[in-house]
């Protein structure tokens, strides 16, 4: 089974840029869509984006639409989340998760259907 780790958190102030990385051990990384996720204090964990296994396809919450940009490259088993104008709302520990039943097709936002799950980063954004 596919194993997540997260990177590239931090502090930044309100209409900064940053750049999350998720890599990926195992040999079926290429296999699945992978996902952003994001939670913060009191909150339930909320969709974020996702992209195909081929990169082909991405879906964004509401949210970010427009300010945030998902990648990846198969060949460094690395996802990207790439985050810009980023609002004080932006303040949350973001996860990178796998579908692992989709077959590489995005498809679900919902927490229940991602089966592997990295340990998180956070982000914190100033205003």
């Amino acid at each position: 089974q596919v194993q997540l780790v997260e990177s590239g958190g931090g502090l930044v102030q309100a209409g900064d840029s940053l750049k999350l990385s998720c890599a990926a051990s195992g040999d079926t990384f290429s296999m699945y869509a992978i996902a952003w996720f994001r939670q913060s204090p009191g909150k339930e964990r909320e969709f974020v984006a996702a992209t195909s296994w081929s990169g082909g396809t991405t879906s964004y919450g509401d949210s970010v639409w427009g300010r945030f940009t998902i990648s990846r490259d198969n060949g460094k088993k690395t996802v990207y989340l790439q985050m810009t104008a980023l609002k004080p709302e932006d303040t949350a520990v973001y996860y990178c998760a796998a579908d692992l039943k989709s077959r590489g097709l995005v498809g679900s936002k919902r927490v229940v259907d991602f089966g592997a799950w990295g340990q998180g980063t956070q982000v914190t954004v100033s205003s």
